[in-house]
């Protein structure tokens, strides 16, 4: 059995597979509460990732009614450009920072001229960094709490920070690390350049982890913590990675041909290539892949954050919400929603808000309300798809993952706007299925060093035939004419 952990931005999940059979034994899962504040903040404490990791462990153990000595392997998933900094004693300096927070955006600006803009950015890093990059995140702490900089001795990202408690050993792999504005995605090496840019004296350089591969394990689970969380001391713990990195594996993306779009929190697009073929669209990422290659990514900020906060006003339920945007026509009746909350991402207006528009005595309506923003959310995730389009990125079929995959409505409504097919994978947790995957291919690699990855996704990911939809004409003809109004009113409203 081998365990995957997926620390998230509402939660952590645990799952446990049975790498011989495929099977998904048994999951679990915690949640987290975010710490906002003015000017986009958008925190964590790690304490609460901790405290889920234990509790979704423990829940997902007695779902399947297994001993969790049985367990050979944990692999983690951690959410992206998250800013974890310990101290010389390992101690949490501060809260952390998220991918989603904006608070940063202009120490990312500054940052960004000095690299030259976006194409000198580009150039240099192979990505163009952007506010919720971890890069911004240390130059803020520097500036802002100027004290606790200076006791920095260690720069983790969740995953890896959650892989130090496992193991008390920091390292990084080559995906997750690909988000941090400090890393070129070409070499697979650290930047210091821009770090030393931020601190003269190389005193954070000094503090990065050791980057090791994604077939590596870290290090064996610490035998007080195997005893606490009734785990197997034998255990091994792997890279883990990015969630998008581990939901590519967890979806089976791990060679060209395929693109995954995760509805969570955020919308995130991606797929593989072998090749880091630099997209010279910015908001186009080019990220290591955990599997060996490279993961075109574009990712939305908002997406069921968005949906959640229309739910929270009318006073809904789920059921409620999705039962009146299925009775709005398509394109809302006029109502279309740029729902930047957070800020956004793709397109790329950190500083937006959101805004509705359209609104007569005629339309304004609840269910127009809850069409418009799924509507607008889903309009971010095909501009995105645009942009993977134009850098060459072709796909038969579009795998969906996340909570949002799960409502019919949406999934037809992807399938039409993005006018292509799609199916959602059997196990929606695609990022916790990836990181107990992941675990067994190390586990497998140091009995074998040609153990093979996709043998393994074979065996362990699939596809939920019963979910696939297949674009309307009709539908695909209206959902272009509410596209193109959506990028007509951004380009309107933000210029």
């Amino acid at each position: 059995m081998y365990l995957g952990i997926d620390c998230g931005t509402q939660g952590t999940k645990a799952l446990l597979l049975d790498a011989a059979s495929g099977r998904v034994l048994g999951q679990g899962s915690a949640s987290h509460e975010l710490i906002s504040g003015p000017n986009g903040r958008r925190e964590q404490d790690t304490e609460q990732w901790i405290s889920a990791f234990e509790q979704a462990t423990a829940a997902a153990l007695a779902e399947a009614g297994v001993d969790g000595s049985r367990i050979l392997g944990i692999g983690v998933s951690g959410q992206q450009h998250g800013l974890v900094t310990l101290d010389a004693d390992g101690k949490v300096l501060r809260p952390a920072k998220l991918w989603c927070d904006t608070e940063s955006a202009n120490e990312n600006q500054r940052l960004l001229d000095w690299l030259g803009g976006e194409q000198g950015s580009l150039e240099r890093l192979g990505v163009v960094i952007a506010p919720g990059y971890t890069v911004s995140k240390l130059l803020w702490m520097k500036e802002q709490h100027p004290a606790l900089f200076e006791r920095i001795a260690h720069v983790l990202l969740p995953h890896d920070f959650l892989n130090y408690w496992l193991t008390g050993r920091c390292s990084s792999e080559y995906g997750d690390a690909s988000g941090t504005g400090y890393f070129n995605v070409r070499t697979r090496k650290w930047d210091f350049k821009i770090l030393r840019h931020i601190d003269p004296g190389g005193r954070i350089e000094a503090a990065l982890p050791e980057l090791i591969e994604s077939d590596r394990p870290i290090g064996l689970l610490r035998a007080e913590l195997a005893k606490r969380l009734g785990l197997n001391p034998q255990a091994i713990v792997s890279s883990g990675g990015g969630d998008n990195m581990m939901g590519a594996i967890g979806t089976g993306n791990i060679s060209s041909g395929a693109i995954t779009m995760s509805l969570g929190t955020s919308g995130t697009l991606y797929a593989f290539a072998d090749q880091p073929r630099i997209s010279p669209q910015p908001s186009v990422a080019t990220f290591c892949s955990s599997s060996g290659g490279w993961l075109p990514l574009i990712c939305t900020m908002n997406l069921t954050n968005a949906n959640g906060a229309i739910r929270d006003l009318l006073q809904l339920d789920l059921q409620q919400f999705n039962a009146l945007a299925a009775e709005a026509p398509i394109g809302a009746g006029g109502v279309t929603m740029l729902p930047f909350l957070n800020g956004e991402r793709v397109p790329a207006l950190p500083q937006a808000t959101a805004t509705l528009h359209g609104l007569t005595a005629d339309n304004l309506t609840r269910a127009n309300l809850c069409r418009a923003v799924i509507e607008g959310v889903t309009f971010g995730l095909r501009y995105g798809l645009d942009l993977l389009r134009d850098s060459g990125i072709r796909s038969e079929r579009i795998q969906l993952i996340g909570g949002g995959a799960k409502s019919a409505l949406w999934r037809q409504m992807v399938a039409d706007m993005m006018a292509t097919p799609v199916v959602c994978t059997t196990h929606s947790e695609a990022a916790a299925l990836g990181g107990a995957i992941q675990a067994a291919w190390c586990h497998a690699r140091q009995i074998d060093a040609e153990a093979s990855l996709a043998a393994l996704c074979e065996r362990c990911v699939s596809v939920d035939e019963r979910t696939a939809v297949v674009p309307s004409a009709s539908a695909v003809d209206a959902y272009e004419q509410a596209y193109r109004r959506y990028r007509r009113l951004i380009s309107d409203t933000y210029g």
